[in-house]
């Protein structure tokens, strides 16, 4: 008993911190709390995000604040049509002093890795970031590289503009844990990033900003995950609603198992956020809809229908009877 209770100490004492990062980003970035949480979320999962927004909603500055308040070596790829795996991979250049090859590491060696337009780039680029994200290591010239222990990516791809993109495959969109839509601010919230700007105190320069949590403690937090309680009934409870979204007719292609794994991991690391040592069925109807949205294609009539993948997932959550 005593140990439990000192486990949900530490986990309360991390928590702050992490309230702290979104308390320090939300002086910066207005009116994506949501996104926020999310990102974490997915950091402590040691998942992958599609960030989906038009341009101009803060993808980029969010990336790199929250690189900077997690203590993270942060690395940005602006996916264009030219771009060649060695740009994302690295090369092999040619030592005369040595007389042999040496590797130079590209961007993707990094703790955070920003992909900017992720589906501006040739299907050849993106596997070769997808196979990066997938082993966590790079093979090149026969030899092959470790990531290192702390590994997210998180690409952005504009939902309008559509001319001169590569549609991400479903196998790949899969390898994504979630994708976080970064929408309009509020009236509000437009206010005071106007107000922000006029007032000259709209930014903190990243390279004042100071890390609220460093990665050993990341790390280590990361590592209780496995420790995480989860009541078989919610265990239950995520597989009945995987289960429904092959089961009717509005969606054409359901979540598959690694979704259903998904859903387990990030409930685990948004309850670890909160600051408790299990999980509740609220952890699991905040995360679902992030995890699922982006794996489902909807049936031809859905579509005809005006229907949306985001809704659909909510539906179908709201059918299953929430265990007690």
């Amino acid at each position: 008993m005593e140990e439990t209770i000192s486990q949900r100490l530490d986990l309360t004492a991390f928590s702050e911190k992490m309230q702290e990062v979104r308390r320090q980003v939300a002086t910066v970035v207005a009116g994506q709390d949501e996104a926020v949480t999310l990102l974490l979320t997915a950091i402590i999962a040691d998942g992958h995000v599609l960030l989906e927004g038009v341009p101009g909603v803060a993808k980029t500055l969010l990336a790199r604040m929250m690189a900077k308040l997690i203590d993270a070596r942060f690395s940005r790829l602006q996916f264009t049509p030219d771009l060649m795996p060695s740009d994302v991979l690295g090369t092999s250049v040619f030592n005369m002093k040595e007389a042999e090859f040496e590797f130079h590491k590209g961007p993707v060696f990094a703790d955070l890795v920003l992909v900017d337009e992720i589906n501006r780039a040739p299907a050849k680029t993106q596997a070769a970031l997808f196979e990066v994200m997938e082993e966590r290591q790079a093979t090149v010239d026969g030899t092959t590289y470790s990531l290192g222990k702390l590994f997210n990516v998180f690409a952005t791809q504009n939902p309008v503009e559509q001319e001169g993109t590569y549609k991400l495959p479903e196998a790949q969109l899969d390898r994504f844990m979630m994708k976080v839509v970064m929408g309009y601010p509020s009236e509000e919230e437009e206010m005071l990033i106007l107000k922000r700007h006029h007032e000259n105190t709209r930014l903190v320069k990243l390279e004042e900003l100071k890390p609220v949590v460093n990665l050993d403690e990341l790390l280590l937090y990361r590592s209780l995950l496995g420790k995480m309680v989860v009541e078989e009934s919610l265990m239950q409870y995520m597989v009945q609603v995987v289960r429904l979204t092959r089961n009717t007719k509005a969606v054409y292609l359901g979540a598959s198992p690694r979704a259903a794994v998904a859903l387990l991991n990030a409930s685990k690391a948004h309850a670890l956020l909160e600051g408790r040592d299990f999980v509740t069925p609220e952890d699991i109807k905040r995360v679902a809809p992030a995890v699922l949205r982006h794996r489902l294609i909807l049936s031809a009539e859905a579509e005809m229908e005006g229907y949306s993948a985001p809704r659909i997932v909510e539906t179908l959550i709201d059918q299953v009877e929430v265990p007690k």
